[in-house]
């Protein structure tokens, strides 16, 4: 496992652990010294699976995917954490159970997960924010394993795109053909057809910049 350790300020890194516990910054402050703000490049390897874990990680940009090799030698995407959510050891340490593969850049808190329960087990406050932040992880893993199971490839592909778009449905910088088609559980050619399909009915655009949806509601109602 390797990593480098992220200019972050302490001042930030403390607004961070405040949002993802949902605690005060006084103590969030308290948490502060024993995190780790580290990043990865892109495809950089987190840990590989039979590594020892020891730590839990916190997601603050950036993507992690969690893949395994299948039965025919293909990798398989059994997961992906993004921004705000939580992976690795807890609360004692494991065994990984997959490879954990950067996507992106990627800029995370890491805790060993012996001190971040000690830390829950002495602060209420901060057990609890744990505790709603995990509740919310696990909806949304629920979530996504529905979409898999439910929803054709194309649709999975239109949820996925939604789920990346911000606020004016754009996505900075474009997605990844490979990407969505990781995230989605499907093949890249099918990723791709669904982008072409979509560029060509006018819902999306696509362009140096990024990629706009430019009828959202068309796209909500392809997903099925």
């Amino acid at each position: 496992m390797s990593g480098r350790s992220k200019g972050m300020h302490r001042d930030e890194r403390i607004t961070a652990i405040a949002a993802m516990f949902d605690c005060a910054p006084a103590l969030a402050a308290q948490v502060e010294p024993s995190m780790q703000a580290v990043s990865f490049a892109h495809k950089a390897v987190l840990a590989h699976q039979g590594d020892s874990s020891e730590h839990c990680w916190l997601v603050i940009g950036g993507t992690v995917h969690i893949q395994v090799n299948g039965i025919d030698g293909q990798r398989v995407q059994l997961a992906y954490h993004g921004p705000g959510e939580f992976f690795g050891a807890y609360p004692e340490p494991a065994t990984h159970r997959a490879d954990m593969v950067a996507h992106g850049a990627v800029d995370l808190l890491r805790i060993r997960c012996t001190e971040l329960a000690a830390l829950a087990h002495s602060q209420p406050a901060l057990a609890a924010g744990l505790a709603r932040r995990l509740a919310r992880q696990l909806d949304l893993s629920l979530d996504r394993m529905a979409a898999q199971t439910t929803l054709s490839a194309p649709g999975r592909i239109h949820a996925e795109l939604l789920r990346l778009a911000d606020a004016d449905y754009r996505i900075v910088p474009a997605p990844q053909i490979t990407a969505l088609a990781l995230n989605a559980n499907t093949a890249r050619e099918t990723a791709s057809r669904a982008v072409s399909a979509l560029e060509r009915r006018g819902i999306v655009e696509r362009s140096e910049r990024g990629l706009t949806i430019l009828a959202p509601r068309m796209l909500r109602d392809m997903i099925y």
